[in-house]
């Protein structure tokens, strides 16, 4: 295993536990790698029920990447409305949506070609 591999799979796993430490929903991981010109080898998105869960999920997701991998995100955007926050992590990027926002764009079907995971949560 490379050791960007590695570090990728550490990465989403370190996302995916602060995204469920929250109650997000609905989350999916995009892998983009065998799709040429992509801005990233990787999309998670997930949801939450509102403004404020989104901002939790995010505030979240940065806690655990600081504490556990000592990284942060190279950009987060949407944090104002909460209505789709996007954190750029380089190589994997995550997109926070409210369910209707993430309806609205169906940004796993613009993907198509991507191997989705679905992440099964407990809760």
């Amino acid at each position: 295993m490379t050791k960007e591999k590695k570090n990728a799979d550490q990465l989403i796993t370190t996302i995916i536990a602060g995204i469920e430490e929250v109650k997000g929903k609905e989350i999916s991981i995009l892998d983009l790698r065998d799709i040429e010109n992509t801005v990233c080898d990787y999309f998670i998105i997930c949801e939450g029920t509102s403004n404020t869960q989104v901002n939790a999920i995010v505030n979240s997701i940065q806690k655990k990447v600081s504490k556990a991998l000592k990284d942060k995100p190279w950009h987060v955007e949407g944090t104002k409305n909460g209505e789709w926050v996007l954190m750029d992590y380089i190589n994997v990027v995550v997109h926070v949506f409210q369910k209707q926002t993430r309806e609205y764009y169906d940004i796993e079907s613009l993907w198509g070609d991507a191997k989705i995971t679905q992440v099964e949560t407990s809760y």
